[in-house]
């Protein structure tokens, strides 16, 4: 087999890759999260150390979002699903090259002004490419075009419904930095405690539904059931 048919295949199996990656690691996240909350079980140091990890693992599923942008267009184009314009696929892999070092940059940078530069950046970016996707979708089951299968288009919609729930969960999740330095400098009580407890019940739901919308991305990736 040529390089030439092998490169559709392989872009297929690095796109279900980071699905892989994505979902798996985000469960570690969940996991790792559920056991944080357990003060009756762990020590706060073993707590913080649990959520250390937890944010070095989170970087996984963060990485393969940005991936998945340049990834899904190509895989598109190149499948002849959509001739997508030269132009946009090079922005996008633009784009998501940017979108990783900011991540990554960020990370290795947390807690300084640089770090807030980059994720605020990186959240702009986010909604941009959200609504890329939302519009992508909506415009291809309205006039079935530029995606013409439905579930291809359904696809498209769902992912940028992703965007929506994942960006909820940073804003979410935000006041935790605050709770946390609480509970770090008076201790471990309910008056600390308690309100760490609820942000993170409340960020669950977002959680959820991220899962919930990426297993249904997949199995319309898969399974192809709308014409």
């Amino acid at each position: 087999m040529s390089l030439s048919h092998l490169a559709y295949p392989a872009l297929v199996y690095a796109h279900l890759l980071l699905f892989v990656l994505w979902l798996g690691a985000d469960v570690g996240v969940f996991l790792l999260g559920q056991h944080f909350r357990k003060r009756d079980e762990y020590s706060l140091e073993q707590r913080i150390a649990l959520l250390k990890l937890l944010v070095l693992i989170d970087m996984t599923p963060r990485s393969a979002w940005a991936l998945m942008v340049p990834l899904s267009l190509s895989v598109v184009d190149m499948g002849g699903w959509w001739d997508v314009p030269t132009w946009l696929v090079i922005a996008a892999w633009l784009i998501g090259g940017f979108w990783l070092w900011l991540v990554w940059d960020a990370h290795k940078h947390d807690q300084t002004p640089r770090a807030a530069r980059n994720r605020g950046i990186e959240g702009w970016l986010r909604w941009i490419v959200g609504a890329f996707y939302l519009w992508l979708g909506g415009q291809s089951l309205l006039l079935n075009a530029p995606l013409s299968p439905d579930w291809l288009a359904w696809k498209a919609l769902l992912f940028g419904l992703i965007f929506v729930a994942a960006i909820m969960i940073d804003v979410a999740f935000k006041p935790v930095g605050a709770q946390l330095g609480a509970v770090l400098e008076k201790g471990s009580s309910d008056e600390t405690e308690i309100p760490l407890l609820n942000t993170m019940n409340k960020t669950r739901i977002w959680v959820w539904i991220v899962y919930l919308l990426l297993l249904a991305t997949a199995f319309l990736g898969n399974v192809k059931p709308l014409a």
